[in-house]
């Protein structure tokens, strides 16, 4: 490694986090990123990528020489109210922004949830909260992406209003990217206003629940409680509690993510959610979080026999689904693997992949299929 590259890393030391890696730095700004990538690049190091540690399961697993942390780029760059657009830079706690957002009674309809998570992370791992059944998954809300590329540039693509519709649609691209195209330094996305009025109805059944009422922010089923959650004027919300013959309690209380040391996710055709849930009900102490109309059980439990994964995951392949995990000890990954077979665009994710990485450090093989 050079003098001057050693001497870079050196001075954006980050010690803040525990990680396998022979440097952790933390760039305070794009071009400093773009600077530590490129020679990142040249000296052909892998380089990883960390917000808030977080979700550090998803994937491939990955042993980068070079993690880069967004502990520095962490301010919250533009808010337009009247707009109803905010732009932060990656390492903004999606807690923090949510806080922020909310004195003026908007939101970026990011996870319900989020722990330490970054809102760069949150992208990168293509992450939505429980309302994408009514306002969409988190890429639609991304207007523009501001990426440092595996060749040490900055670029950007989209637009401060809609997204641009020439050449790459990068903010579609970095969403679930898991940084294999770069460091997802800056972000602007579309905001939402806050109901006046929003209840949680406790209900028997969440399937039937989800047709029987209009637009609901969110249908779940957790471990066996169906919860339906309702947002508009307060005579709107008590004629749909009616409908279901339920009881309203005023506010959303959201359930936590299953936990367990094994963490995976099924995905399926909205159609198939019940039968989602029924399957991951074979399993033995299981505990499982299903999204009615979204069609994801998430599910956390501590030991499982492989074989009960792997037809799990055969029976989600076979309705055009999959089974992701999340967390697993280092066997489970090795032996069962993240992701199952590998997407029929599989080619067009490896040209796109040499396009912003022609060097293949950023996170090399952590998407399906070792891309």
């Amino acid at each position: 490694m050079r003098t001057a590259t050693k001497r870079l890393f050196e001075r954006l030391t980050d010690d803040s986090i525990d990680v396998a890696s022979d440097f952790v730095v933390a760039p305070r700004s794009l071009e400093q990123a773009a600077e530590v990538i490129g020679f990142a690049a040249e000296a052909g190091l892998r380089v990883g990528f960390w917000g808030g540690g977080t979700h550090r399961g998803i994937g491939n697993p990955v042993r980068p020489e070079v993690v880069v942390t967004t502990s520095g780029l962490d301010r919250l760059i533009d808010w337009q109210p009247e707009d109803m657009t905010v732009v932060v830079e990656a390492g903004v706690p999606a807690i923090e922004l949510d806080a922020t957002l909310s004195s003026r009674n908007q939101s970026a309809v990011l996870p319900e949830t989020p722990g330490r998570a970054t809102v760069g992370g949150i992208v990168s791992c293509g992450l939505s909260g429980f309302r994408r059944l009514r306002y969409g998954p988190t890429r639609d809300r991304i207007l523009e992406v501001h990426l440092v590329t595996g060749y040490g540039a900055v670029v950007r693509a989209g637009s401060s209003v809609v997204k641009s519709s020439t050449g790459y649609d990068l903010p579609r691209l970095a969403a679930g990217s898991l940084g294999s195209l770069g460091l997802i330094g800056r972000i602007r996305l579309k905001l939402w206003t806050e109901p006046i009025h929003s209840a949680t109805v406790h209900v028997d059944d969440a399937e039937q629940a989800r047709v029987a009422v209009f637009r609901p922010l969110a249908v779940l089923e957790s471990d066996g409680q169906g919860l339906v959650y309702l947002a508009g004027t307060e005579a709107e919300i008590i004629a749909q509690a009616d409908s279901l013959r339920a009881t309203v309690r005023p506010g959303l209380e959201w359930p936590d993510e299953p936990a367990g040391t094994i963490r995976f996710v099924l995905r399926v055709a909205p159609r198939y959610t019940r039968a989602a849930v029924d399957e991951v009900a074979r399993l033995h102490g299981v505990h499982s979080l299903a999204s009615f109309g979204v069609g994801e059980v998430s599910v956390g439990l501590d030991e499982v026999d492989p074989g009960e994964l792997d037809e799990m995951r055969s029976w989600a392949q076979r309705r055009g689904g999959s089974l992701v995990l999340l967390e697993a000890p280092s066997e489970l990954y090795s032996g069962f693997g993240a992701w199952g077979k590998p997407p029929d665009a599989i080619e067009i994710q490896r040209r796109v992949k040499a396009a912003f990485d022609p060097a293949g450090v950023c996170n090399p093989g952590i998407l399906p299929g070792g891309v």
